[in-house]
């Protein structure tokens, strides 16, 4: 069941700057990767204490689930693990996070919420203007995942990325898996049920040019 929120709400135009990341991480220096929409940060967590040679940082929506990471994050031995509370869409729009875009090697959506009416499509994560402040904030080569159960809303996203001239779809074998963020495979909660339930997975790779 999804949690809807509206991104839209007052509540998340006050943005509170995320700290600098040699105040966040043990070794600033790892390649960083985003994830936005990060839920309870299952994931996250997964992918932060298999792979310690990658910093992990986690955009959610929902105050009470970054609250919840945050705690849990106190027992972790590895130190590259960060929760951010925050609509993604605010976080990076003239605030003081753009030196944080611009040290990002990639980001991920894993199966954001649809917003099926036309009307709420506004509400998607995933919007042109955003879309082009990553073009011209993130590093040549970084790298945007995208992953989806909803058809729909898979094509409203690639043709959303595809408009922007700066990024390029990439086939999955031009992907070296070892070298990127997920070396192990890791899969989603809503990945595995989707495969449990044996439903289609849609997912893209664009890269910045």
């Amino acid at each position: 069941m999804r949690q809807h929120v509206n991104p839209l709400s007052k509540n998340f135009l006050e943005i509170e700057p995320i700290p600098p990341l040699n105040q966040i991480f043990e070794n600033k220096n790892l390649p960083l990767h985003l994830d936005i929409g990060c839920a309870a940060g299952d994931y996250l967590f997964e992918l932060a204490l298999s792979n310690a040679n990658w910093n992990y940082l986690g955009i959610e929506i929902r105050e009470k689930l970054v609250l919840n990471a945050n705690l849990k994050m106190k027992s972790m031995e590895n130190k590259n693990l960060y929760f951010s509370f925050s609509n993604a869409n605010n976080l990076f729009d003239g605030s003081n996070n753009n030196s944080l875009i611009n040290a990002t090697s990639s980001i991920s959506l894993n199966f954001p919420d649809p917003w099926f009416k036309k009307k709420h499509h506004k509400r998607r994560v995933i919007q042109p203007k955003f879309i082009n402040y990553l073009s011209s904030s993130m590093r040549i080569g970084s790298l945007i995942f995208i992953k989806t159960d909803v058809k729909e809303l898979f094509d409203y996203m690639e043709n959303t990325i595809s408009d922007c001239a700066n990024f390029k779809k990439l086939s999955l074998r031009d992907i070296k898996v070892s070298e990127s963020f997920n070396p192990n495979k890791i899969k989603t909660n809503r990945e595995k049920y989707v495969i449990l339930n044996k439903l289609n997975i849609y997912e893209s790779i664009y890269i910045n040019i």
